[in-house]
């Protein structure tokens, strides 16, 4: 509570100004907090899914390499892997959701398959190729899953400390000096009525001493 404040009308209207003011400035940090904590829990959900296809695809993709080792030799898989010539890019974009800038990642290749002829060549060599392709699709969606969720992390926890600022401090803080100054300028109006009326007192009685002593 601040008591420092001179107890005037014009201080009282300024801090209901600020109060209300405070009070707006909870309710929209409060929904951003609701709308950012629900954005951060979808992208969670979706974090977890692609995890899980990533390993997937990698142990497919190791999973089916060793099998074509073992069928045509480590030696021939290796002069295979020379003729592969896949060429990848990545472009960036961003999206905002409540003024939190988030990324987005789209992985892109060039260079379709067969890559080598299939004559004394298994096509499990190509399928290791599509696991290892769509592993590092997939890598893209979680790079850019897992940046927006850091960036949502921190959005999050400053505006709960903001809520928590408003909700625990500024606004009790401002509704106790409001009740403070309402108190003192009532205060001053109960006195100053006294003194009003003590002075109207008096003044009636000089005007009825005067009145007696004329006649």
């Amino acid at each position: 509570m601040d008591t420092s404040l001179a107890p005037t009308r014009s201080n009282l209207m300024k801090l209901k100004d600020e109060l209300s003011f405070s009070r707006l400035g909870y309710d929209l940090l409060d929904q951003k907090r609701s709308i950012l904590v629900s954005e951060l829990l979808t992208l969670v959900d979706q974090a977890v899914d692609y995890q899980n296809r990533v390993e997937k695809n990698l142990k497919d993709a190791e999973s089916t390499l060793q099998d074509a080792i073992m069928h045509m030799g480590r030696l021939r898989v290796a002069n295979l892997a020379g003729a592969v010539n896949i060429q990848s890019s990545i472009s960036l974009s961003e999206r905002r959701v409540m003024g939190v800038s988030l990324p987005k990642v789209d992985t892109s290749f060039t260079g379709d398959g067969p890559y080598f002829s299939p004559e004394g060549t298994s096509m499990l060599s190509e399928l290791a190729i599509n696991h290892y392709r769509k592993a590092l699709e997939l890598m893209g969606k979680m790079a850019e899953l897992k940046v927006s969720i850091m960036r949502l992390s921190r959005e999050v926890k400053k505006t709960i400390r903001k809520v928590n600022a408003l909700e625990k401090l500024v606004i009790p803080d401002k509704e106790e000096t409001l009740k403070y100054l309402t108190s003192r300028i009532e205060e001053q109006e109960r006195e100053s009525f006294i003194l009003l009326k003590a002075v109207k007192d008096r003044m009636e009685r000089r005007e009825e001493e005067k009145r007696r002593e004329s006649i």
